[in-house]
């Protein structure tokens, strides 16, 4: 994990740290919100904000320098019979070979990364942000990061504008709010990215969708030839969003679902 950490997403990573500390200690040290509070010898808001930036971090480089689930080559040998019993017959997919990685069988629903250079299982996609693929065991910890993130982000913003002083002139005014106005927009750009990226995972997930299966759909042997829109994965919302967020059990993802039967494959 440490060696990860030097790799080429070691600027990616120090440069999120440490903007993420920039701004906290902006908000801090101006007329805010928290500031005021602290003046008063109230510390629970201040203590939490703090605790919860100190999460969003920890779940960052957790998601960042986790595993997303590389294929190994001993672990898909001889399972050829397994993926063949979990589609229909009439519609299995020619078994795919990496021509990257030299498998002699991708998992369905895997995906090479250029980036990583490793096959990846229920490949999602590669977050630049965080130098690392978001596939089968970290996927669910990137939404909740996501989630921990916006919340943390939202109280950021109201932190920031309670800050805002007033100005005889605009140049006093800027002058006096400056830092408040970089971090401002800083934090209402990232808060808009994080609101569109959690929203759109909760839908892929709802519907058993990867970001890349939906992106790529008329390129993907087991999607392309299908006549209707929906993934032959999904199990109905709730199935969908129990067997992603529940962590008590391994959950075979590239079991299909026959929507006209109501029954696995």
């Amino acid at each position: 994990m440490v060696q990860n950490m030097f790799r080429t997403g070691f600027l990616v990573r120090a440069t999120h740290t440490l903007l993420t500390w920039v701004i906290t200690l902006i908000l801090f040290l101006h007329n805010t919100d928290l500031r005021r509070c602290e003046e008063r010898g109230e510390l629970l808001l201040p203590v939490l904000f703090f605790l919860l930036v100190m999460l969003s971090v920890l779940l960052y480089f957790a998601v960042s320098l986790m595993d997303p689930g590389f294929v190994l080559t001993d672990t898909v040998k001889g399972s050829n019979e397994e993926m063949e019993s979990m589609i229909p017959q009439s519609s299995t997919p020619r078994l795919r070979r990496c021509g990257y990685c030299l498998l002699q069988q991708q998992p369905m629903r895997a995906k090479h990364c250029q980036t990583c250079k490793r096959c990846v299982r229920r490949f999602d996609h590669h977050c630049p942000w965080m130098e690392n693929c978001v596939g089968e065991r970290n996927h669910r910890w990137f939404m909740v990061y996501l989630l921990v993130q916006l919340l943390a982000l939202l109280w950021a913003l109201h932190v920031a504008l309670s800050g805002l002083s007033p100005g005889v002139s605009w140049d006093l005014w800027f002058r006096a709010n400056g830092f408040l106005l970089a971090a401002l927009g800083v934090v209402g750009v990232f808060s808009a990215v994080v609101l569109v990226l959690l929203g759109s995972h909760v839908y892929l997930v709802s519907v058993n969708c990867t970001t890349w299966e939906f992106m790529s759909r008329h390129r993907i042997s087991y999607l392309k030839n299908r006549g209707d829109e929906h993934s032959p994965f999904d199990r109905g919302p709730l199935g969908n969003l129990r067997d992603f967020f529940c962590a008590c059990g391994a959950v075979a993802w590239e079991a299909t679902y026959d929507r006209s039967a109501a029954n696995h494959v």
